[in-house]
């Protein structure tokens, strides 16, 4: 959601995601496409991104790789 968002509407959105995440129908097609479903707080999943955006830059500059116009 956007930067700003109030932390109240924020909780709201997180705990339906979550609540949906334990549904059993969507578990299951979440396990069709051979993805499996997890949830973490919002705190998480912002140092996940922090962490995997830092993992991929490091890569990038060691590789050398550019981009193409």
């Amino acid at each position: 959601m956007p930067a700003g968002t109030p932390r109240a509407i924020a909780d709201k959105f997180h705990a339906d995601v979550v609540k949906a995440m334990q549904d059993p129908v969507v578990k299951g097609k979440f396990a069709d496409l051979g993805v499996e479903a997890v949830s973490s707080t919002p705190e998480q999943f912002a140092a996940f991104i922090r962490d995997e955006m830092a993992k991929y830059a490091k890569l990038i500059k060691e590789a050398n790789i550019k981009v193409n116009p």
